[in-house]
C-alpha cells in the first residue's frame, strides 16, 4: 500500500494527484489527526469533517499566492498539515508550540489570525478589495461553517462582498452544527438549500431546451426567466445568496474530493461573488466524533 502522508511538505505537492491518491491521502490525514488529538488534545470533530475539503482548496488554489482565510482554527488541522506542519503536531496547543488556531507568524499559508468566528467573510472581502485597488491577480477564498454565518459580522460582510461585486469564493462547510446544534432561522434556511440541487438541473436543462426553440426560444426562455424569479420565494427556498449578488453552487458533497475540486473550479473562474456550499459529516472517519459532535468538539486527549 503507498502512503503520501510523509511526503507531503507544502502544497505544492499534491499538484497532479489523481483523486484516488487524493482519496488515499485523506484517509491518512484523518488517522494522524486522530492520533495526534489523542496525545496532545485538540478540536477533532471539526477538523476531521474538513479533511476532503481542504484538500480540494489546495489542489485548485495556489496558496499563499491565493489566499485561503479559515473562520476558526477548530477546522484547520488539515490545512496546516498540508502546509508543511505536519512533524510539528506532538506540540499541538502546547507552550512554544504548534498553536490550535491560524497564525499568520507561524506560516505564510495562515493568511488572517482567526481566533473565534464571524470574521473570515469580512477578511476576505477586505483582500480582494485591496487586490483589485493594487491591480494585482490572485483569488481569495474564506471558508465559514454554517454556525459561524449566523454571527452578525459574517452577515454585514455578505451585504459589502455581493454590492461590491469583487471576485471572491465563500466555501461554506454546512455540517448542520456548530459547538451545539444550530437552532432557528437560518439553521432551517440550510436545510432547504441541501435540497435544491435538483431544482438547478431542471432548470438548467428547461433553459437548454427552449433556446432550441426556432425564433421563439430566447423571447420565450426570458419570459419564463422572469416569471420563475417572481414565483420562486413562494415554492423554492435558498435565494438568500443570490439576492445578495452572489452566484450560489452547491449543494456539494463535502467528502467526494471529485465533486468540491469541479465546484471550486467554477467558482475560482467567475468574475463575481460566489458562494460554494459544501455539506460536511463532523467527526467523519471516527464513530464516536460522528454521533456525538459536541462532546468530541474540542478533547483534552486519550480518546
Amino acid at each position: 500500500m503507498t502512503h503520501y502522508l510523509d511526503n507531503i511538505k507544502s502544497p505544492e505537492d499534491i499538484k497532479g494527484y489523481s483523486i484516488k491518491q487524493l482519496e488515499s491521502l485523506a484517509d491518512e490525514m484523518r488517522g494522524f489527526i486522530i492520533e495526534k488529538v489523542n496525545e496532545t488534545g485538540g478540536h477533532l470533530a471539526s477538523s476531521l469533517g474538513m479533511v476532503e475539503v481542504t484538500l480540494a482548496l489546495h489542489t485548485v488554489f495556489d496558496s499563499p499566492k491565493d489566499k485561503i482565510i479559515f473562520d476558526v482554527g477548530h477546522q484547520a488541522y488539515a490545512h496546516k498539515i498540508i502546509t508543511g506542519r505536519k512533524d510539528q503536531f506532538d506540540t499541538l496547543r502546547q507552550y512554544g508550540g504548534l498553536s490550535g488556531f491560524l497564525k499568520p507568524h507561524e506560516s505564510e499559508h495562515d493568511i488572517f489570525a482567526a481566533g473565534h468566528c464571524s470574521t473570515s467573510i469580512s477578511a476576505g472581502v477586505g483582500i480582494a478589495r485591496a487586490r483589485d485597488l493594487a491591480g494585482d491577480d490572485y483569488s481569495v477564498v474564506s471558508v465559514i461553517g454554517d454556525g459561524a454565518l449566523t454571527g452578525g459580522m459574517a452577515f454585514e460582510a455578505l451585504n459589502d462582498a455581493g454590492q461590491a461585486k469583487h471576485k471572491f469564493i465563500i466555501v461554506l462547510n454546512d455540517n448542520a452544527m456548530s459547538i451545539a446544534e444550530n437552532v432557528g432561522a437560518i439553521h432551517t434556511y440550510f436545510g432547504g438549500l441541501r435540497s435544491r440541487a435538483g431544482y438547478i438541473r431542471f432548470k438548467r436543462g428547461l433553459a437548454t431546451l427552449l433556446k432550441r426553440i426556432p425564433l421563439i426560444g430566447h423571447h420565450l426562455y426570458r419570459f419564463v426567466d422572469e416569471f420563475k424569479r417572481r414565483i420562486k420565494y413562494l415554492f423554492v427556498r435558498g435565494v438568500l445568496f443570490e439576492e445578495l449578488g452572489f452566484t450560489y453552487i452547491g449543494v456539494v458533497d463535502g467528502h467526494n474530493i471529485q465533486q468540491v475540486t469541479k465546484a471550486l473550479t467554477k467558482a475560482k473562474r467567475a468574475d463575481k461573488p460566489v458562494v460554494v456550499h459544501v455539506h460536511t459529516t463532523k467527526g467523519k472517519g471516527f464513530a464516536p466524533a460522528e454521533n456525538d459532535p459536541e462532546k468530541y468538539h474540542g478533547v483534552s486527549g486519550c480518546l
